[in-house]
C-alpha cells in the first residue's frame, strides 16, 4: 500500500507531540526517557529555552536571503568555530552528507591545484557511515545501502579500522586523501586509537594527502571535548560537522585549513539554503551554551559515570550485554540478545535508543542529562536485561 510519505524508514509506531529536556511525550500521553537525542542531534535536549529564544527572535526578523549576500550570523559562527579549532575557513550546508560531499570536492580540488589532477581516490574504512548521497554512499561502502543505485561512485577504497599498514599499502599515485570517523557511530561505536590517528597524519604528510575527519556524530561536545580529535591531539586538514551543531535545526559544514581550501574559489561550490540567518542564528546559540564554563567538562565527568554504570550492566547481565563501547555521551552496548529486540523492549519500558552495527544499541543522552536522568535510563536498561533473562529461563 502506497503512503503519502515514502516508506523508506522502519518507523516505530509512536507519534511524539512535545519534548522537554531529556524527555519525549507521545500523543497518548506517555513519557519516554530519550537516549536517542534525534541520533546525536538534540545536544541540548528538547525545547531548550536558549534555542527557543534564538529561533523565535531570529524568526521574527529574517529567515533567508540566499548566499548572494553576506550573512552576519554565519560570519560570526564561522569566526568562532575557526578560533576554537584547527580550521581557518568553512562552508555551511544543511546536513552531514552534504558536508561529506563538500569535503570530498575540496580534497580533489586541492590535489588539482597542487599539480596532481589524477589524484581523486579517498581511503575510507570498513563499517563506516558517511551519509546517503551517492558519493557519501560510496565512501560508506555498505553493499546493503548501495544496492539498486547503479555502479558505486568510483574512487573509494576501504581499509580495516586501526590498521595503518593496510592503509599505507593502499596508497597509489591516484590517492588524494583519507576519510575517517574518530568513533564510528552507525558502525557500532567503534573507536579509533590515538596511535592510529597519529599514523594517518604521518602517512598524509609523507604522501601529500589530506586527512579528513567525519565528526558529524562526535562533534559539539558529545565525547566530552568540543570535538573528538582533541582527545588524540591529531588535527585534520578537513572536517565534516553537523548533527549537534544546530541542536535539532538542520545545519552542517565542512571546515579546512587555509592550505587545504586553496581550490575553493568562487563558483566551485554552492548551496541555496546553507548557512542562512535562521540556521546560523540557532547554531550560535548552541555554541553559547556549550562554551559556558564547565559545560563540556560536565559532559566528560557524567560520561565517565555513564560508562561505569554501563560496564556494571555488562558484568551483571553477561547473557544479555556483551560489551560497553564509546565515551562521553556517545556510548553503546553490544548485545548478546538481538539488538533490534532490545530496542523494542526498551521502548516498551519507556526508554528510546537507536540500534547500530555489530548488534549494538547506542546510548546517546542529551548533553544536559544530569545524574538523575542517566540513572532513570540505566534503571530501564536493567529492567530490560532482567526481562530477557526471565524469558530465557522460562524456555
Amino acid at each position: 500500500m502506497i503512503t503519502a510519505v515514502m516508506p523508506t524508514y522502519g518507523r516505530k509506531d509512536v507519534v511524539f507531540e512535545r519534548g522537554e529536556g531529556n524527555y519525549l511525550y507521545a500523543t497518548d500521553g506517555r513519557r519516554y526517557v530519550d537516549f536517542t537525542s534525534g541520533i546525536a542531534v538534540n545536544a541540548l535536549g528538547h525545547c531548550h529555552p536558549a534555542l527557543v529564544k534564538a529561533l523565535t527572535e531570529q524568526g521574527s526578523k529574517l529567515w533567508h536571503t540566499s548566499n548572494l549576500f553576506r550573512i552576519g550570523n554565519g560570519e560570526k559562527l564561522a569566526k568562532r568555530l575557526a578560533d576554537l579549532t584547527f580550521a581557518d575557513t568553512m562552508f555551511f550546508c544543511n546536513s552531514g552528507a552534504e558536508a561529506i560531499e563538500g569535503g570530498i570536492k575540496l580534497i580533489r580540488k586541492y590535489q588539482y591545484m597542487n599539480g596532481h589532477p589524477k589524484r581523486y581516490k579517498i581511503i575510507c574504512f570498513q563499517a563506516a557511515f558517511h551519509g546517503r548521497l551517492l558519493n557519501a554512499l560510496a565512501a560508506t561502502g555498505n553493499e546493503k545501502y548501495l544496492e539498486g543505485f547503479g555502479p558505486p561512485a568510483p574512487g573509494y577504497r576501504h581499509a580495516p579500522l586501526n590498521n595503518a599498514n593496510v592503509v599505507r599499502d593502499m596508497i597509489d599515485d591516484e590517492t588524494a586523501g583519507i576519510l575517517v570517523e574518530p568513533i564510528q557511530g552507525e558502525g557500532g561505536i567503534r573507536e579509533t586509537t590515538p596511535e592510529f590517528l597519529k599514523a594517518l597524519r604521518a602517512i598524509c604528510d609523507e604522501f601529500g594527502l589530506l586527512l579528513f575527519y567525519d565528526e558529524i556524530h562526535t562533534g559539539f561536545g558529545r565525547t566530552g571535548k568540543l570535538f573528538a580529535y582533541e582527545w588524540s591531539g591529531v588535527a585534520p586538514d578537513v572536517m565534516a560537522i553537523a548533527k549537534g551543531m544546530g541542536g535539532g535545526f538542520p545545519i552542517g559544514a565542512f571546515m579546512a585549513t587555509e592550505k587545504a581550501a586553496v581550490g575553493m574559489v568562487p563558483g566551485t561550490h554552492g548551496s541555496t539554503y546553507g548557512g542562512n540567518p535562521l540556521a546560523t542564528g540557532v547554531a550560535n546559540a548552541v555554541l553559547d551554551e556549550l562554551l559556558k564554563p564547565g559545560f563540556i567538562e560536565g559532559v566528560h565527568e557524567r560520561g565517565k559515570y555513564l560508562k561505569a554504570e554501563l560496564e556494571k550492566l555488562v558484568a551483571k547481565h553477561p547473557k544479555v550485554f556483551a560489551e560497553q563501547r564509546g565515551t562521553g555521551f556517545l556510548q553503546g552496548l553490544r548485545c548478546v540478545v538481538p539488538a533490534g529486540e532490545m530496542v523494542d523492549r526498551l521502548q516498551s519500558l519507556g526508554l528510546l535508543v537507536p540500534p547500530a552495527g555489530e548488534n549494538v544499541i547506542r546510548i546517546f543522552p542529551a548533553l544536559i542529562a544530569d545524574k538523575a536522568a542517566l540513572d532513570e535510563g540505566i534503571a530501564i536498561l536493567e529492567k530490560a536485561a532482567v526481562s530477557f533473562e526471565s524469558s530465557k529461563a522460562a524456555e
